[in-house]
């Protein structure tokens, strides 16, 4: 299959022109959301979903996020996602925001000058230069209102510019996204800069060599795509393929681990933060045992 390249789309969809945030009054939320809810429904009454007894019971926010899962990309008025991202943006006031530098300044250990971070939290909340989202072949989101993926959390609180730009990116391409491949786009109303979207391995009742063989090509992948934006130097990691995918986290975290610290043996002083994140306590032990080995052999 065809990989595009960064030079391939990154002029399509704008990537290196700053994205101008739209001015919110915290006044207007109730009203924005009025608008928005009344617009969409109506986008959906002819469609079956619209009479589904699941959606009738939720409430003007929820449908409006259910509604935006399931939309194609580029169908809203220029208009209607201006209204969606002023929405987003108080939200996002609204929300406890953590600062990759902060983090920073407790590193779990330092190869050269780059800081590792182990964090436990929602990586939409998290504002670094760039965040990784674990994508499925078409870069085009999860289609599942309220699917608990890291995927549609993104998507959801990106506002829909970035199934646009997905979209672009996938239709220059002429394919779907390879295995352990890597694109990179604007993040829009997140706290982050960019999102690096990475097709993961998906392990099927077992972790076969070629699974592994595509995860490190992952992490390899996002990290070379980050090294050619020059303004990216803080990045980070979700757990790619442990959710929908299978990958086991026991089993994903030692390679995430092996895999960014060789690259950051090879290429020091890139990066100044790489954050590993996970969104649960079970998982964040599990990714302190990996680098408490590899600080022992190390």
């Amino acid at each position: 299959m065809n990989v595009l390249p960064l030079n391939g789309y990154c002029d399509a969809i704008h990537l290196n022109k700053p994205f101008n945030r739209p001015q919110v009054n915290t006044l207007d939320k109730q009203w924005l959301t009025d608008i928005l809810y009344e617009y969409l429904f109506d986008l959906l009454k002819c469609e079956e979903i619209a009479q589904n007894e699941k959606w009738l019971r939720l409430n003007k926010r929820q449908s409006i996020d259910a509604i935006i899962t399931i939309l194609e990309p580029n169908v809203l008025s220029g208009f209607i996602t201006e209204t969606i991202g002023q929405l987003l943006e108080l939200e996002k006031i609204e929300r406890q925001i953590t600062h990759a530098d902060t983090l920073a300044q407790a590193p779990f250990l330092s190869i050269g000058d780059t800081k590792l971070i182990l964090w436990k939290g929602d990586i939409t909340t998290l504002e670094c230069d760039a965040i990784v989202n674990a994508a499925n072949n078409q870069l085009l989101g999860c289609f599942k209102p309220f699917h608990n993926c890291i995927d549609n959390a993104i998507h959801n609180r990106a506002g829909v510019q970035l199934r646009a730009d997905c979209n672009t990116i996938i239709r220059l391409q002429g394919n779907p996204e390879p295995t352990g491949q890597a694109k990179v786009t604007r993040a829009y109303h997140l706290p982050s800069r960019y999102v690096i979207h990475s097709v993961g391995a998906i392990a099927t009742h077992h972790v076969s060599p070629r699974d592994k063989w595509h995860l490190t090509n992952c992490y390899n992948s996002i990290l070379s795509l980050a090294t050619q934006k020059a303004d990216i130097k803080t990045l980070a990691f979700c757990s790619i393929s442990t959710g929908v995918f299978g990958f086991p986290i026991e089993q994903a975290a030692p390679i995430a681990i092996d895999t960014v610290t060789r690259y950051l043996d090879e290429h020091q002083n890139i990066f100044k933060v790489i954050v590993f994140n996970v969104f649960n306590g079970h998982d964040y032990l599990i990714y302190q045992a990996a680098l408490e080995d590899y600080v022992c052999h190390h």
